[in-house]
């Protein structure tokens, strides 16, 4: 079982792989160097000529082969780790450097949960693969061949029979293997699913437990586990029976060396000590074999997770553009279609310029395509239809990285990293001082919290979960204010946080659009009033355009909604004020 492709792709690797192999043909030399010594002893013995000399020579050379293993061993040990750490390194690289190629629409091609498995436990099977397996193979080759080359000095006929009966080893293994392989391929397609199933109800736990569909959602889980538990000990019961075949092959062949040794002693053929000899070392013809045996599973389930990183690999990425972006960042959709399934089409045949240095909204019911319309925007995704011009080029012939400067995009649950308020404000700005980090806290008004806290080097939990809401909407805004691009788009930045909070960013919003290009999405149409340019998309189409006052005119769809959002709003303060009363 040689994946040459895998091989070829670590090749730095392979030094260690060979330098394993050698420990481990040194260590055989010092094992058959000590039974032909000891037995030469015992031959002198049985004769009684032995003397004294001869026991200090025996033990000498078996404390130095002893010593001699010793070091090799340890030799081997460290060229099993150098050879796993090798490629765990270079694979992961190139997992890495994939979906860097891939850019911001990755997710079109592979899950993140599928892609962790895959870069975490995926690679890890291939450490034994690597610095265990494959020296074994090798080793397993030269070992018989080594000991037949020796003992056919003593027993020719032994030598051969115990030659002939090594393969049986490797026979056994391919005829396993047969069934392993669908086997483990199905063992491990179940186990990233119950992966991804573990992520998402992880993830979504507390939506869970508001639903109270914490325990419908225990119980899918229960039946994929069940579902995995009884493929893995499908897969264990193939390898203790493989196991078991490979056990009798070994001790029969070894068995078998031992009968015949001793017939050729009666036979007056052999010596006592080429009798002991062949005894002693008949094992060792299927020790290497047997051993290779025992790491064939686990080799097998790392040619599983190699299968899914290979092809992952090998998926195709789109050509990315390396055309710069020009001063003029007009934006043009020429009847821009897309849908995350073939079948379903979100956006339906959008026409519309955006010029530079305006406010533009973007606002309709849930599901009509604003935030699918604002990740096209952002490059997130590249397998739309028709086109969107930037400066009259075309979205997917731009560098993406120029793409990424000049455009922010910030969500209602931008994410924070785990670290303090200075290392992600940062990202956007590495080179910003304390100083103009402290202006721009000022700005989103988060300033006084964080005096009132460590400053800058407030401690941030995983998702900055140590903050309210506001507060960190208000620091995803600082740092997108840090990133200074020209264009900015802001899907629901302002919406589940306070009604202070939602104002003040709502004012810095406003602010920024004196100066910039701003995409503004809001199911909050009093946020959008002092919009440049109002789009109200229906059903992927973009149904009324116009300024408030336009909209409010023509008394349509936009004129309703607002209408409606101001009556429960006012409800609301009624409400309120009738509480305090």
């Amino acid at each position: 079982m040689i994946n040459k492709r895998l091989i070829r792709e670590v090749k730095s690797s392979q030094k260690y792989v060979g330098g394993q192999v050698a420990c481990q043909w040194a260590m055989l030399l010092c094992n058959i160097v000590m039974v032909l010594v000891w037995s030469g002893l015992f031959q002198q013995l049985f004769v009684g000529k032995a003397q004294k000399q001869d026991l200090l020579f025996a033990v000498g050379v078996a404390v130095v082969c002893m010593a001699i293993r010793f070091v090799f061993s340890k030799l081997a040990a460290k060229m099993g780790y150098l050879a796993g750490k090798e490629v765990k390194h270079l694979l992961r690289e190139k997992i890495y450097n994939k979906l860097l190629q891939m850019g911001t629409s990755y997710q079109e091609k592979a899950a993140t949960s599928e892609m962790v498995q895959l870069s975490v436990e995926g690679v890890e099977q291939l450490e034994t693969y690597f610095g265990a397996y494959l020296p074994q193979f090798f080793y397993s080759m030269i070992a018989p061949i080594t000991l037949f080359a020796v003992l056919s000095f003593v027993s020719v006929k032994a030598a051969i029979v115990l030659l002939i009966c090594v393969p049986l080893i490797p026979v056994s293994i391919v005829f396993v293997q047969k069934f392993a392989k669908k086997l483990l391929a199905r063992y491990w397609g179940q186990y990233t699913s119950l992966g991804d199933s573990f992520l998402e109800n992880l993830q979504g736990m507390t939506t869970l437990k508001i639903y109270r569909a914490d325990q419908a959602k225990q119980e899918q889980m229960n039946k994929e586990a069940e579902s995995f538990r009884k493929v893995t000990m499908r897969v264990l019961t193939m390898q203790l029976n493989s196991i078991t075949i490979m056990d009798l092959v070994a001790f029969g062949g070894a068995a078998l060396g031992v009968i015949l040794a001793l017939q050729e002693l009666m036979a007056a053929n052999i010596s006592m000590a080429g009798t002991l000899a062949i005894i002693l070392l008949s094992a060792e013809f299927f020790i290497p074999m047997r051993t290779l045996g025992s790491f064939f599973h686990i080799a097998m389930n790392g040619m599983a997770a190699c299968d899914k990183i290979f092809r992952f690999l090998d998926s195709d990425v789109e050509e990315k553009g390396k055309k710069p972006l020009s001063d003029d960042l007009t934006i043009q959709l020429k009847d821009l279609r897309f849908g995350y399934e073939k079948d379903r089409e979100i956006l339906k045949g959008i026409n519309q310029t955006f010029e530079t240095g305006k406010l533009y909204a973007l606002v309709g019911k849930s599901g009509c395509g604003k935030s699918t319309l604002s990740s096209l925007l952002a490059g997130k995704h590249h397998n739309y239809q028709g086109e969107i011009l930037i400066g009259n080029t075309e979205l997917r012939q731009l560098d993406e990285n120029d793409l990424l400067k000049k455009m922010t995009l910030i969500g209602h649950n931008s994410y924070l990293f785990q670290g303090t308020v200075r290392y992600n404000l940062q990202f956007a700005a590495p080179d910003t001082t304390d100083e103009q980090l402290w202006q721009v806290l000022e700005q989103v008004k988060l300033a006084d919290f964080l005096r009132s806290e460590q400053g800058l080097d407030t401690k941030l939990q995983e998702r900055g979960s140590n903050f309210s809401g506001g507060q960190r909407q208000r620091l995803a805004l600082a740092r997108a204010v840090l990133h200074d691009s020209p264009i900015y788009i802001f899907d629901e930045a302002a919406s589940n946080v306070d009604v202070e909070s939602e104002e003040d960013i709502m004012q810095m919003i406003l602010q920024m659009a004196k100066t910039k290009t701003v995409f503004l999405i809001s199911h909050r149409l009093a946020n959008v009033v002092q919009a440049d340019r109002i789009l109200l998309l229906q059903n992927g189409e973009i149904a009324e355009a116009g300024t408030h006052d336009e909209l409010m005119n023509q008394k349509g769809s936009y004129a309703e909604m607002f209408l409606s959002q101001q009556q429960l709003e006012q409800y609301g303060k009624k409400g309120t004020n009738s509480d305090v009363e």
